[in-house]
């Protein structure tokens, strides 16, 4: 069953519960995350990949030295869904537990 796309009102509801997180274009979350360095990224993104196989949702990324650039998107209903909410939420409390791990 394909998820169903989020109504403006839900999107904007959702984002007040994501600091750092902004509509991409109209069918994507969006946010760009930095650690101290290359390994805190890679150990970030290891996290979310094993959270990303277990809810079959995966993110658009891509990593650059210690910046994690992120695009969330439902492909198969054609934008942004409480999927993509749920994985924002998870990145956010990992990126949170990668900062103080890396302190």
């Amino acid at each position: 069953m394909t998820p169903t796309r989020l109504d403006e009102a839900a999107i904007a509801a959702a984002l007040d519960t994501l600091p750092g997180w902004a509509r991409a274009d109209d069918a994507a979350l969006s946010r760009t995350f930095e650690f101290a360095d290359f390994g805190a990224a890679f150990a970030f993104m290891t996290r979310v990949a094993l959270h990303a196989e277990k809810t079959d949702h995966h993110p658009d990324w891509r990593n650059v030295w210690r910046r994690v650039e992120v695009r969330l998107t439902t492909h198969d209903a054609g934008g942004i869904t409480a999927l993509d909410v749920a994985l924002a939420h998870e990145m956010t409390r990992l990126a949170r537990l990668q900062s103080v791990a890396s302190d």
